[in-house]
């Protein structure tokens, strides 16, 4: 039998769990003028409902992730080549005339996909200004392009003037509806939220929040079913109260109790085998994690993964908060009403030391 639950890419079609009310309130913002800004924790399943939103309104997109950016120029880079695998070179090669310098492009034989290169020593805004005007004029008002990109906080990494450029540009579109994703919340809420910031107010904001229990329960009871009939509803049950349903966790350890009915029947208690094995997979992982971290951020640690308060008078106030700040820029530590760490097996992981 497959393997019902899907995790560690983008989620679609029958893996994807729920969401309904996100996907309609995403599909109100790409159904008008405005832009949309999506913050959550990592690994919340944020691309995954985007998409799913773009897709049920038959919209043609284009999707980047800063974070796999490292200068201007290969900002522009990427946008032209996402811009290529939507639109045949034929079709549009008579806007790049327009370009102030034009690019260099070769197909990759495997992918088909237009890879686009420009040459060293070109001015990077000019670059990245032809390419956006690219993107806008070959869309209209009724046929708006959807441009996504996520981490949109690294905008602040990529160049220090990069976020004041963009911004000059995008308020002068009109066919084109930006989904700007961030997983870095203090980071986010300062570029959109602060007056003094060219983002400011830029889009509608919205935060992703945890998956409803009760909805994400019978998603994972309906397919665990085949392989554990009665038993569904309690491993589901026990797979929500683990990962408080953070839908990238449960996705994985309902994936290994699969796993395991299907491959060890024998195994009684397969919840904590599950449970066992993703530890181990992941120990030297977060051994390397573990050792990356300071004593104040080890001490910090323990403490969250314990459920023990932090205001113990064995660091200032000032220290904790500033290390806790540290841990969510890692993406180690996240906040909802409360600070916890981010990957439920790592916790278990500081346990078992």
């Amino acid at each position: 039998m497959e393997n019902p639950f899907r995790f560690g890419t983008v989620v679609e079609d029958e893996y994807f769990t729920d969401r309904v009310q996100e996907v309609k309130q995403i599909s109100q913002y790409l159904n008008s003028a405005n832009h949309l800004i999506l913050i959550s924790p990592r690994r919340f399943g944020k691309s995954s409902v985007v998409l799913k939103s773009v897709k049920q309104a038959k919209r043609q997109y284009v999707m980047l992730n800063l974070q796999q950016v490292t200068s201007v120029s290969d900002l522009a880079s990427k946008l032209l080549s996402a811009f290529f695998r939507i639109h045949p070179w034929e079709k549009v090669k008579h806007l790049i005339t327009h370009f102030r310098v034009i690019p260099s492009m070769t197909t990759n034989p495997l992918t088909g996909a237009v890879e686009v290169t420009f040459q060293p020593g070109a001015t990077p805004i000019t670059l990245l200004e032809d390419v956006m005007a690219l993107l806008e004029k070959a869309h209209t008002e009724k046929n708006r392009l959807v441009v996504i990109l996520d981490e949109f906080q690294e905008i602040r990494t990529i160049d220090k003037h990069l976020d004041k450029q963009l911004r000059a540009i995008m308020q002068m579109q009109k066919h084109i509806n930006y989904v700007l994703l961030g997983s870095q919340e203090s980071m986010m809420t300062d570029i959109f939220e602060n007056v003094r910031s060219p983002f400011y107010h830029f889009g509608g904001l919205m935060r992703l929040q945890k998956l409803p229990h009760e909805d994400f329960s019978i998603y994972l009871t309906t397919r665990l079913t085949p392989c554990f009939k009665e038993r569904a509803k309690t491993l589901a049950e026990q797979i929500l109260a683990y990962t408080d349903c953070h839908p990238y966790y449960s996705q994985q350890l309902a994936a290994f109790i699969w796993q395991i009915g299907v491959l060890e029947p024998e195994v009684e208690d397969v919840y904590n085998a599950a449970l066992e094995q993703i530890v181990q997979t992941h120990g030297l992982d977060y051994e390397r994690i573990w050792q990356n971290f300071n004593l104040t951020g080890k001490w910090i640690l323990f403490r969250l993964a314990k459920n023990e308060k932090l205001q113990t008078g064995e660091y200032p106030t000032s220290t904790i908060y500033s290390m806790l700040k540290r841990l969510q820029q890692m993406g180690v530590v996240i906040y909802s009403d409360h600070y916890e760490i981010e990957d439920p097996f790592f916790r278990e992981w500081l346990l078992r030391q």
